[in-house]
């Protein structure tokens, strides 16, 4: 039986657009603005052109940034008429949580440079929804914090991303950290075991973990302070130093999966997964979920889209683990796409983190109302009511 959340301040797509009406009869208006356009643009003009390159760009030429929001265009919505879509159900389960959309805010590093509340906001304003928060190993608040913002706003569904380095001890204490914090899924990237070619950070000379941003995690550390001859807090070069001796593992095969069950009992969800012979490896390896996932575009340029790789790795998979999807995802008829190709849910990025940008918790909360607001009324008006119903048939391919 699905573990049964609060009810959730999701509201119909009709009900969010009488809201947003009613506001601007009283002259108010929402935190941040409705088209995806000036939203981008907004955070564009309040962040610093480094920090903002640093979120929005992509590896090399950012063909695979494009690439993944062109394969969302190929796919065409077939609707359909006279069906009674009066009631629709957007719930979905995973891992034995209900919950209020197929929607997750997938893990974004070093959110201080985009709000001065962080992690803390998205986490927040995610728990406020019942939907799940992950929290990135390179967040700029500990996992330990972030719990306890999650745990005061409302369900407090967290996963735990790791970004798996080179000190096993190390990881280990992290995965520990994470289960007895209460997060409820251990998302593992696989595709960062070193950073790619990034023209706009390059640029900028800007990477912020040198910086000691987005090390939160690892400063707090009992392992890693256990390592250091001061105190992160004495001496934060050392530490840095330290960091980038232990980020990066490229010696990772398969065979090490065995490793993350040792050590955590959460359910494993591998991010990365483009190829369904790797989908294969996943299954064997007993994970428990998959995340199709090209880092937004940001780790291999000319990579394929995620949305071209997702059917291949669904029908490789055939529903032992449930799948999910992240890049380009921007509005309601890309989560309609996405589920209809079958994927189970979905992961936000950059486009929450617009909103973080520009309000705060209630930047994030507005974004993601809207684009469920949108998914919602996308989902009536092609003549379904519930995400469960979606298939391929609701598609036509325009290649």
């Amino acid at each position: 039986m699905s573990e049964q959340i609060p009810p959730s301040p999701i509201a119909s797509g009709p009900l969010r657009q009488q809201y947003i009406y009613t506001l601007g009869m009283t002259g108010t208006s929402l935190s941040v603005p409705i088209a995806l356009s000036l939203l981008e643009q907004k955070a564009k003009e309040t962040l610093s052109p480094a920090a903002f390159d640093y979120v929005a760009g992509g590896a090399s030429g950012e063909d695979t940034v494009r690439a993944n929001r062109e394969a969302f265009y190929r796919w065409r919505i077939v609707p359909r008429m006279l069906r009674d879509v009066s009631q629709r159900d957007l719930t979905v389960e995973l891992f034995g949580a209900l919950l209020p959309a197929p929607v997750i805010l997938g893990p974004v590093g070093v959110q201080n440079i985009l709000h001065k509340d962080a992690d803390f906001a998205s986490a927040r304003a995610a728990s406020a929804l019942g939907l799940p928060f992950t929290l990135s190993t390179a967040s700029s608040r500990s996992i330990e914090e972030v719990a306890a913002a999650s745990d005061s706003a409302g369900s407090g569904v967290r996963w735990f991303q790791l970004y798996w380095g080179r000190n096993p001890e190390l990881t280990a204490s992290m995965l520990q950290r994470a289960g007895r914090a209460g997060y409820k899924a251990l998302v593992v990237t696989l595709d960062t075991s070193m950073l790619a070619w990034r023209e706009r950070d390059l640029q900028h000379a800007y990477l912020p973990f040198i910086l000691g941003q987005g090390l939160a995690n690892y400063f707090s550390d009992p392992v890693f302070r256990g390592l250091l001859p001061q105190p992160p807090e004495e001496n934060p070069a050392a530490a840095i130093q330290l960091w980038g001796t232990l980020f990066s593992n490229t010696a990772l095969t398969w065979r090490d999966i065995s490793f993350l069950r040792e050590h955590t009992s959460l359910p494993i969800l591998l991010k990365g997964i483009l190829h369904p012979e790797d989908a294969a490896h996943a299954l064997d390896a007993g994970v428990d979920g998959l995340i199709v996932s090209n880092h937004g575009g940001r780790q291999v340029d000319g990579a394929i889209a995620t949305l071209d790789a997702l059917p291949a790795i669904v029908r490789k998979v055939n529903g032992r683990v449930p799948v999910l999807l992240d890049g380009g995802i921007r509005r309601g008829a890309d989560i309609f796409k996405a589920l209809a190709l079958g994927a189970r849910a979905v992961l936000l990025g950059r486009l929450y983190t617009w909103g973080l940008a520009l309000a705060g918790e209630q930047g994030v909360r507005d974004v993601v109302l809207n684009l469920l607001a949108d998914f919602d009324l996308t989902l009536a008006l092609s003549g379904h009511t519930s995400c469960r119903v979606l298939d391929a048939a609701a598609l036509s391919d325009s290649r």
